[in-house]
């Protein structure tokens, strides 16, 4: 056995491991995927910060009031990062026409949604902080089927929702969709296991003790929605995940936006995982599962990379070598007895493996009552599967080099 088939071995047996993993997490809990606690409501401040989204920002505050919540137990506090467009003169005429909304506007652009988000978090009056982004929009019943969670255990710091892209028009939007349905469906088998390692933008809940207690949002952080709950488990507390609450986002349309978007993810994936490198096998599940989970989750496809352009790349070159050599030799090119149809143990691995990501995509798909499912949308489901996962590699090839040379902003 060669060294390449032992680096194979390896990465397939993390692969099928984690999606073995997963399966097993599902069939033994999926009678309670959307269960949420029994709660009453109590009041909630809801922050959303906002930078030029003048076309969203009355939608996103005409969601937060239309929530299947008493209306007296919501405050919405706007923080304004000196945006360039209409923003603020939409939000004040939603400030004069509803006192439960607030506007702040802060005195410098912050570059980022940590800073107008900890303005928001240090102004509110209440105990529990819901955050939203700016152009999302969460279900009626979200809220309510979040705040249970933190009733039920004193030691939850933050409920994450189900984020589902909304409304999708064109082609990477529909991949969007469903990648979106699989995150959240993944996040929440993690629950179940205490290894919840994000509370997403889009919609959140956080008990505001705790969120002073460990020292609010990151500033400096890329994904201050990760980097939040891993200090809440460095801390002791942990999250929850409540796939009953969808919450509804815009998505990028164009390559160039989607583009950027996942590079800014992956700097701050990067970004957590540094930070919190000598956690691994400490602080319970934060050392112990979550930080090497989303480790090999997000290097496991630049580790497949590399092994595939390598095999690629020794084919070629093996190939050149044998035909120049052949041909100067005055030799026979190819020889029929040359060709194998017998397929490898590494062969038959990677096909597992496809299979297994598959038939999970399309269960996932299928508990969800996901639109491409239900729309038959089979094309979308392939690509996704075959091309749209291979970008990220190259993604987070290109966050490694911004990250390293420091060149890089929200």
């Amino acid at each position: 056995m060669t060294w390449i088939d032992i680096v194979f071995f390896i990465y397939m047996f993390l692969g099928l491991y984690m999606s073995s993993l997963f399966l097993t997490i599902y069939f033994i809990n999926h009678r309670s995927f959307f269960r949420s606690p029994p709660s009453k409501p109590e009041p909630v401040s809801v922050i959303i910060p906002c930078y030029n989204e003048g076309k969203s920002i009355g939608k996103t505050i005409e969601s937060i009031l239309a929530l299947n919540y008493p209306k007296e137990m919501i405050e919405i506090i706007v923080v304004d990062d000196k945006s360039k467009d209409d923003s603020v003169e939409v939000v004040r005429r939603y400030a004069k026409k509803h006192k439960n909304v607030r506007l702040i506007v802060n005195k410098v652009n912050s570059g980022g949604a940590a800073e107008p988000t900890n303005i928001g978090i240090k102004a509110a009056k209440y105990d529990y902080i819901a955050v939203a982004d700016a152009d999302s929009y969460p279900d009626k019943d979200a809220l309510r089927n979040m705040i249970g969670f933190l009733q039920e255990d004193k030691k939850v710091g933050g409920v994450a929702s189900a984020v589902i892209a909304r409304e999708p028009r064109n082609f990477i939007q529909y991949l969007q969709e469903i990648e979106y349905f699989v995150i959240s469906m993944n996040r929440k088998m993690l629950d179940f296991v205490d290894s919840v390692y994000v509370t997403p933008g889009p919609f959140a809940l956080y008990r505001k003790k705790v969120l002073f207690e460990i020292g609010l949002f990151d500033t400096k952080n890329m994904t201050q929605d990760i980097e939040i709950v891993w200090r809440m488990n460095a801390h002791g507390y942990k999250a929850r995940m409540s796939l009953a609450s969808k919450v509804y986002t815009n998505t990028p349309s164009k390559f160039g936006v989607w583009w950027r978007q996942r590079i800014r993810w992956n700097i701050g994936g990067n970004q957590c995982i540094w930070k919190y490198k000598n956690k691994i096998f400490r602080n319970g599940m934060l050392g112990g599962f979550i930080v090497p989970f989303f480790s090999i989750s997000l290097f496991i496809g630049l580790f497949g990379l590399f092994l595939f352009s390598y095999l690629f790349v020794r084919g070629m070159l093996v190939s050149y070598l044998s035909t120049k050599y052949s041909v100067e030799a005055s030799t026979a090119v190819f020889r029929l007895s040359e060709f194998s149809f017998t397929p490898s143990i590494l062969n038959y691995f990677g096909f597992a493996l496809f299979i297994l990501g598959l038939v999970m995509t399309l269960l996932i798909l299928y508990v969800t009552e996901a639109p491409p499912l239900k729309n038959k949308k089979v094309f979308n489901i392939m690509f996704y599967l075959l091309v749209y996962l291979t970008i990220y590699p190259f993604i987070l090839i290109t966050a490694i080099y911004k990250l390293a040379r420091g060149k890089y902003s929200w």
